[in-house]
């Protein structure tokens, strides 16, 4: 099917709407999903699904979204594919009463976002800007993060389901179609149901620059560090106290700054601590561990092992423990047994007019984990920029090439079966 003949895009006006509704998880719940308003987006997205006429689109307990779209191709062995992005904003930022904005025509320079001035777009922090002379960019007005992370994604599948729909031409096989809660706080593949999707391959669309697309994650543990120090008196304390909280302290001060996120880039691995809480007599320090190289954990663990060694012998009193748990492993180990799903995401992605750039993720997506439960992910642009902040942004025409990049996507596979 030839793209150059226009398309009625409605990517937009969906997500226009989505990111109003707030899908903000929550990391300290314990239910799934995090929070019960991430299901008021999976409603909206079940009833836009079964007005175009995916019968089977429903919401489960758990707040997960699935829908068929069955094939309409005379072949019968073309792979089922699924695609998939998450319903939930990061708890970093508010995502509560967003006002998204659309500047058209973008002719280069900052953005000044309206309803806080001290909040501006400048080409040297969002260097894909020079990419967007002329099109349309969708911000917030300045007090909250836009969403575009990852309802850009959502906007981009739905309006991909309904191209799909309207246009029998496009020939495909069986679409599954999979929308999770909780990605930002890394559950978010926790309750999906990988029998019902019955996929052979998977995509997430959850990435950043137009042509983008993204076969490599970190692999990635979580590690508490406890400390048990000595609790007294405070008028009574000298030569007995040994505070659990200065203790923690110290030993976040003596972390190497080139094993911390600010001091890392391209393949270089990290030790970060994300959370404290304590008193005189316990505290514990909570730590994510990044690397590509699963080997490298184990060596970045033993770091804080030998920090806290080496701060305690000046508490002798005092102990520790460290208790370290796998999260999510590089999703490549599992993409490189199967190299047709990373080699026709490349091929769609050129036919939808674009050079194609094969990227690694400083982080990890849904695709991570959904590769190690069975069902190979890797990752594709939505255009998406500035994730978790306030100057997040996406440009109209980089999700339209989205939507493109995904039809092409399903036909690429009905061509090569």
């Amino acid at each position: 099917m030839d793209f150059n003949m226009p398309l009625s895009f409605t990517a937009t006006k969906r997500f226009l709407h989505y990111v109003t509704i707030d899908t903000q998880s929550d990391p300290l719940s314990p239910t799934c999903p995090s929070t019960e308003k991430q299901k008021d987006l999976g409603r909206v997205l079940v009833a836009e699904l079964l007005e175009m006429g995916i019968t089977d689109a429903h919401l489960d307990e758990f707040g997960y979204v699935y829908a068929t779209i069955p094939a309409n191709t005379d072949k019968h062995d073309v792979p089922v594919i699924c695609f998939c992005s998450h319903m939930d904003t990061s708890p970093d930022c508010s995502g509560k009463n967003v006002k998204p904005l659309i500047h058209k025509n973008y002719t280069g320079g900052d953005i000044i976002l309206p309803d806080d001035t001290t909040q501006v777009l400048r080409i040297q922090d969002h260097p894909d800007l020079k990419n967007q002379i002329g099109n349309d960019i969708i911000t917030a007005s300045g007090t909250t993060l836009l969403g575009a992370d990852n309802k850009a994604g959502l906007a981009e599948i739905m309006d991909a389901c309904y191209q799909l729909v309207n246009n029998p031409e496009i020939k495909h096989g069986t679409i599954k179609i999979l929308f999770t809660p909780d990605e930002e706080i890394g559950r978010g593949v926790d309750k999906a149901d990988i029998e019902k999707i019955g996929a052979f391959a998977c995509y997430t669309i959850d990435g950043e620059s137009a042509g983008n697309m993204e076969n490599e994650t970190f692999s990635a543990d979580g590690a508490r560090l406890t400390i048990q120090g000595v609790s007294a008196h405070p008028g009574f304390a000298k030569g007995k106290m040994e505070s659990a909280i200065k203790i923690a302290g110290l030993i976040i001060a003596a972390l190497p700054h080139n094993l911390s996120p600010e001091g890392t880039e391209g393949m270089q691995g990290f030790v970060h601590p994300v959370n404290m809480e304590g008193h005189v007599e316990t505290a514990t320090i909570d730590f994510i561990i990044r690397d590509f190289e699963e080997d490298k954990l184990d060596a970045h663990a033993a770091v804080i092992k030998q920090v806290t060694d080496d701060v305690l012998k000046s508490f002798p009193n005092s102990t520790y423990s460290l208790d370290v748990k796998a999260q999510y492993r590089n999703m490549k180990n599992v993409l490189a047994q199967h190299p047709q799903i990373v080699d026709y995401g490349m091929e769609a992605i050129r036919r939808a007019g674009m050079q194609a750039k094969l990227c690694s993720i400083r982080g990890g997506t849904d695709g991570s984990r959904l590769s190690f439960m069975g069902l190979p992910t890797p990752n594709i642009f939505a255009g998406e920029h500035a994730f978790h902040g306030k100057e997040e942004w996406v440009s109209v025409q980089d999700m339209h090439k989205a939507v493109e990049t995904i039809l092409h996507l399903c036909m690429v596979w009905e061509e090569k079966s």
